[in-house]
């Protein structure tokens, strides 16, 4: 079994799709409708659905806000690549809560929240390496 959609819950269609496609250059599924949005990613596919949709879906409160022990990350190539799209992202409307930094496991990385608070993880990772598709190639 493995995860094919990651379903993040927003607040304003027109600022995550903003956020997303001209800041981060995430490219919309023809598959997307007036309320939802596919991107795909070569992976499991990114969802952008109404928050309290979401919630109502789920039979859950869609109030609360803070960290809900959650973390999205985008694992790049090279150390300098972190802060590179840290900034993108600043500048596409995020937060940055944690700038590119060496970390205790060996490699760099940093943090954002894009405009609904969806905390991201932008990592390099000296251990990692990608295949010729760009996937993730963990050790066996």
């Amino acid at each position: 079994m493995r995860p094919h959609i990651i379903t993040l819950g927003y607040s304003d269609l027109k600022r995550s799709r903003r956020f997303y496609e001209r800041g981060l250059g995430f490219k919309a599924s023809s598959a997307s409708q007036d309320d939802i949005v596919f991107y795909p990613t070569g992976g499991p596919v990114l969802a952008l659905y109404p928050r309290t949709a979401l919630a109502k879906d789920a039979t859950i409160s869609p109030k609360g806000s803070g960290f809900a022990g959650v973390s999205l990350a985008f694992n790049v190539a090279s150390k300098g690549e972190v802060a590179k799209i840290l900034g993108q992202a600043k500048k596409a409307g995020g937060r940055v809560v944690k700038s590119a930094q060496d970390v205790f496991w060996g490699g760099h990385s940093g943090y954002f929240r894009d405009p609904d608070g969806h905390l991201w993880e932008v990592a390099w990772n000296p251990f990692f390496k990608f295949d010729k598709n760009g996937n993730l190639k963990l050790p066996k």
